[in-house]
């Protein structure tokens, strides 16, 4: 493991691989860890920097309110603090969100976005998200406050199927470690991350990858994006849900190599 310090706190990171850099930023709640399965495809081609984002996993989680511009400003620390990039950002959900911010404050550091089963914002919510989102915000809600019951449902939600138990135990461990307070705080930076038709300024290359089956970020929310970013390619996960890099990780590899290999040695001015 390793630490570096950026806007006051310290953020973990790890780094895997040889090759041009490819941050990749996890999931609410989760952590650098749930990259295990693409490390070894990918690092074959890539200098992979999986880290943790503020308020999850080893990183510090330092008191709120947290805000998508803020994770953003942490990424591009880190980035600036190693002297790496332009790097390819690959982000699962709030790290998608985390991507898509990234890529509209600092272009420069962005050779490439590959989105999976993200958003660009909530907003207008649908019914199913505007309820998962107040549930979650109440659970959490007091001093006497625990990860426990969040924990079991979104390992139901994530890996229902039999066959799924080591993973569905893993994240009910995962999930329940979380410090309920920096989980609230970064549940609420996705409900008020809204960037609109702001992300047509994005001009790198994108990959919208959608799992089929995901309910946590509703199909209806990956189209949004894809009108957004009309320039992305866009690629459906048969048979998989929201964490299509864990439940899916042989297509979700393949279709990362397919659209960022072209990309590889293309020449990048750095400004």
């Amino acid at each position: 493991m390793q630490t570096i310090a950026v806007n006051n706190v310290r953020l973990r990171y790890e780094t895997w691989g040889d090759g041009p850099p490819l941050v990749m930023l996890h999931g609410l709640g989760s952590c650098a860890d749930d990259w295990v399965y693409q490390l070894p495809d990918l690092g074959r081609h890539f200098r992979c920097l999986p880290l943790d984002l503020r308020g999850h996993g080893l990183s510090d989680k330092p008191p709120g309110p947290y805000s998508m511009a803020q994770f953003a400003a942490d990424v591009s620390g880190l980035l600036h603090t190693l002297d790496i990039g332009p790097a390819h950002v690959l982000g699962l959900s709030l790290g998608g969100m985390v991507a898509q911010q990234l890529a509209l404050a600092r272009p420069d550091l962005v050779r490439s976005l590959v989105l999976i089963n993200t958003m660009p914002g909530p907003w207008p919510p649908t019914r199913d998200v505007l309820r998962t989102a107040t549930r979650r915000l109440r659970a959490l809600r007091g001093p006497a406050a625990d990860m426990s019951a969040t924990a079991t449902l979104i390992a139901r939600t994530l890996f229902p199927q039999e066959d799924q138990r080591l993973l569905h135990t893993y994240t009910v461990q995962r999930m329940a470690a979380n410090d309920p307070r920096a989980y609230r705080h970064s549940l609420r930076a996705i409900t008020r991350f809204w960037p609109g038709r702001a992300l047509r300024r994005i001009t790198c290359p994108v990959l919208i990858l959608a799992g089929t089956l995901d309910t946590v970020v509703p199909m209806v929310y990956k189209e949004r994006l894809r009108r957004l970013l009309p320039q992305a390619s866009f690629v459906t996960i048969a048979n998989s849900r929201h964490a299509s890099n864990l439940d899916q990780p042989d297509v979700v590899n393949q279709a990362i190599l397919n659209f960022l290999l072209p990309l590889k040695d293309q020449h990048v001015n750095r400004k």
